[in-house]
């Protein structure tokens, strides 16, 4: 039995919930400058958020019009419980639905294994972005 249950909405319905976890995650833990992880692009994406049991917000994800997904984030305390698989089956699932024949995305090198668990191959090398490692990454359908 899941203890969680996953939203998908535009950034006007899910954007207090999923900015509480990329602040708590990409701000304050990885030291991403507040004003890059906000982005333009919030306005146009598909956004999920999962929520645990009591309901409280505890990770995230979004999905641009392009078939990327990103902004992928869990809370600490929630990590290793399946939440990030079923947050990027379900973005996956929409690119799908949307016609996308592959989806993309910049992972932080030291998540690569979680994706690649996940059908995505490593595409180029690696680069920077906001000062941590990245790998860009694809998976087909």
């Amino acid at each position: 039995m899941k203890s969680h249950q996953i939203r998908y909405g535009d950034w006007a319905t899910l954007s207090a919930d999923a900015q509480v976890i990329r602040i708590a995650v990409f701000v304050r833990e990885q030291n991403v400058p507040p004003e890059i992880e906000m982005d333009e692009k919030d306005a146009v994406c598909l956004h999920a958020v999962a929520y645990d049991a009591a309901g409280t917000p505890v990770g995230t994800g979004r999905l641009l019009p392009d078939g990327h997904i990103g902004r992928m984030a869990v809370m600490k305390d929630a990590r290793g419980t399946g939440i990030g698989s079923a947050l990027l089956r379900g973005l996956m699932a929409h690119a799908r639905e949307r016609g996308h024949p592959e989806v993309v995305l910049s992972a932080q090198t030291h998540a690569a294994p979680f994706y690649l668990a996940h059908g995505f191959e490593q595409v180029g090398g690696q680069f920077h972005e906001a000062g941590i490692p990245h790998i860009e990454m694809r998976h087909v359908f």
